[in-house]
């Protein structure tokens, strides 16, 4: 019961942080939800509430997609996360995990100090970011981070950043779930409670993250993002090492 109310309030503070910031269902949950069942039992199941509250998030938004980086950025990013989904069985997750967070810690940094303002993702930069990002996304299930760390660089605005990330979200899911209800249809549905739980959590969160994203200045909202990113990518190193 304990365990569940965690679960329940992670799920809403995921839904809520993803509104806002573009990011943070996976990240949030697939951990907390590995804690119960295992890393890859955790990321076909949390893919599933992902995709929903992602296709809610970006109907909000879609006005302020950015096609040309959706387009490079999301393609790449759609093959490494199909790539991912189906060596998840082959590749223990965990050294990847390490690799993640200490990516995320490196790219949280840039962003608070400015250095990643200086960066711009063009020509096969765009298409490398995304590939890598997809990919670690399909096998250890947290994509999100370090796919807003890649689309920092870009320069959108906020509500373009939330909804390109969103669209990329969508089209990588669309690509790694067919594969995990494939190869684990049969795990998924006997974790049918933690999905519904999951589920109805980050919609809630959903609503609420929607309202903060209007309020959230736009001077501040890149800071606030790679503050995000850094809690994330420490958040993976303390998991590992515990």
């Amino acid at each position: 019961m304990l365990y569940s109310a965690i679960l329940f309030s992670a799920s809403v503070g995921a839904g809520a942080i993803a509104a806002s910031a573009g990011f943070g269902i996976g990240s949030v949950l697939t951990p907390l939800l590995a804690l119960e069942l295992g890393g890859k039992a955790a990321v076909p199941l949390v893919a599933i509430p992902h995709l929903v509250a992602t296709v809610i998030r970006f109907l909000t938004l879609r006005g302020h997609l950015d096609r040309g980086v959706f387009l490079r950025f999301g393609l790449a990013s759609a093959a490494g996360g199909f790539a991912g989904a189906f060596l998840l069985i082959a590749i223990h997750p965990d050294p990847l995990t390490v690799l993640l967070g200490s990516v995320l810690v490196l790219a949280g940094l840039g962003g608070l100090t400015g250095w990643s303002d200086r960066l711009r993702f063009r020509g096969p930069g765009a298409w490398i970011a995304g590939g890598a990002s997809g990919f670690l996304g399909g096998i250890v299930g947290n994509q999100g981070g370090i796919r807003a760390a890649a689309l920092i660089p870009f320069g959108l605005s906020k509500e373009a950043f939330v909804a390109t990330t969103t669209a990329v979200a969508i089209v990588v899911d669309g690509a790694r779930i067919p594969v995990y209800l494939w190869r684990d249809g049969a795990g998924i549905a006997a974790n049918s409670n933690w999905l519904v739980l999951i589920l109805v959590g980050v919609l809630v969160g959903t609503a609420i993250g929607t309202f903060f994203l209007k309020r959230v200045p736009e001077t501040a909202f890149r800071r606030v993002v790679s503050g995000l990113i850094l809690g994330l990518g420490l958040s993976l190193l303390g998991v590992r090492r515990s």
